[in-house]
C-alpha cells in the first residue's frame, strides 16, 4: 500500500484523479498515517420510480387530529 503524502496529493491532485479512473486506490496519508482513501465513484442507484409506493401507504383518517393533552398543552384548547 503506497501512501501519498497531503502536500504531494495536493501537488499531484490531477494525476492521482487519472489513477482512480482506471481503478486504482489511492491512499492520503498524514505524519505517514492513512487519513483517507480516494476510490472511483460508481452510482449505482437507479433512478427513482414516481408512484412506486402507490397503494403501499395509508394516512389514517384523523391524522391531523391532535389528542387533547398535547393540544393543551400547546395552549391550543379553550378551558
Amino acid at each position: 500500500m503506497q501512501i501519498t503524502n497531503i502536500s504531494e496529493a495536493k501537488a499531484q491532485l490531477s494525476a492521482l484523479i487519472e489513477k482512480v479512473m482506471v481503478g486504482e486506490e489511492v491512499i492520503i496519508g498524514k505524519a505517514g498515517k492513512p487519513v483517507a482513501r480516494i476510490i472511483k465513484y460508481e452510482n449505482n442507484q437507479q433512478p427513482r420510480q414516481p408512484g412506486a409506493l402507490k397503494g403501499k401507504i395509508k394516512i389514517a383518517d384523523d391524522f391531523d387530529v391532535l389528542p387533547d393533552d398535547i393540544s393543551e398543552a400547546f395552549g391550543m384548547v379553550d378551558r
